[in-house]
């Protein structure tokens, strides 16, 4: 049990860390910086963090569409909101899986069909996060070359993950846990390779993920600064790669980390870099846990229960068979 618990306090730890110190480096002249701003900027930038939210949620019910569900989009919003609203607080991104449940109570799905929703959804994000940066790169000299690895690899692992699915497609097994691997890759498959599917979510992914680039973008003119597009898109791009490894929750501090990184290798103060990656992250996230409230509220008081006993099993090592 403790050994488990440890799996939240020591991530949370590092987060804090992180942040605590970067601080404490540059906190005089972040106050210096905080009182030249522009506030107009923080309300643009406030507004597109909302509609890339809501663009989110039409993604998601489109996934959940193909998956012979009709989610309405202020539901399939609001599910995205509190997983996300979820994975602020619990470490290894397990605030996903509250969707699951969310669905099951509101449509029955089964345990598969919500996993695999939140599986497409994550590849989509991944891959065409990965594509952004491979794109922005040409645009900027002298980039460390860990920064290839880490946009490669993802397009990489996207590429093997769909020739793995279009190969399994006619397969079948006696095995009960096999059948359920095959069972969510055809759920995967339906949602994702159909024609319409692939033009639809990727599309929609590049819009969406442009959104958060242009919230940064944002901030960087709330700050009086000025920064190439491109380089704002590759900070983007590795803060959002590296955040995908779940060393802390919501990556606050990894996130931060990132972004200072590529921003100063680009030239910008060490101190307005950190910044730039405090407040853009800061605003995505407050506006994630604002709307992660509401929605909470619009599903009503089951919600709240339902997330903490399923967070109770994980960190129990219990388990909870499907009907």
């Amino acid at each position: 049990m403790y050994r488990k618990i440890s799996a939240i306090v020591f991530p949370t730890i590092i987060a804090v860390g992180i942040l605590a110190y970067m601080l404490y480096r540059v906190w005089d002249d972040l106050i210096k910086a905080l009182q030249h701003l522009v506030p107009v900027w923080l309300a643009i930038a406030v507004f597109i963090c909302l509609i890339a939210w809501v663009l989110r949620g039409w993604r998601y019910s489109t996934i959940l569409n193909s998956l012979e569900y009709s989610v309405r989009l202020v539901i399939s919003t609001a599910c995205i909101f509190v997983s996300q609203t979820a994975n602020l607080i619990i470490p290894a991104r397990l605030g996903d899986f509250v969707r699951v449940f969310i669905l099951r109570h509101e449509y029955s799905t089964t345990y598969s069909e919500g996993v695999s929703s939140i599986v497409v959804e994550r590849v989509f994000d991944i891959f065409t996060v990965a594509i952004l940066g491979a794109v922005a790169l040409p645009f900027i000299f002298d980039v460390p070359s860990w920064f290839y690895v880490v946009i490669i690899l993802p397009i990489a692992a996207g590429a093997i993950f769909f020739i793995l699915l279009f190969c399994t497609g006619k397969c079948t097994a006696e095995n009960k846990y096999i059948r359920i691997v095959l069972t969510m890759l055809h759920e995967i498959r339906k949602a994702s390779l159909s024609v319409r599917s692939l033009i639809v979510l990727s599309a929609s992914s590049i819009v969406i993920w442009l959104f958060d680039v242009s919230v940064c973008v944002a901030v960087v003119l709330m700050l009086s600064q000025k920064i190439p597009f491109p380089v704002v898109v590759l900070a983007i791009v590795i803060g959002n790669l590296v955040k995908a490894v779940p060393l802390t929750p919501g990556g606050v501090g990894t996130y931060e980390l990132a972004l200072t990184a590529v921003f100063t290798l680009a030239g910008i103060p060490w101190e307005m870099a950190f910044l730039i990656a405090v407040i853009d992250h800061l605003i995505k996230n407050l506006v994630t846990l604002a709307g992660g409230i509401v929605s909470i509220y619009y599903f009503g008081d089951w919600v709240v229960p339902s997330i903490k006993s399923a967070f109770t099993k994980k960190m129990t090592g219990g388990t909870e068979s499907e009907p």
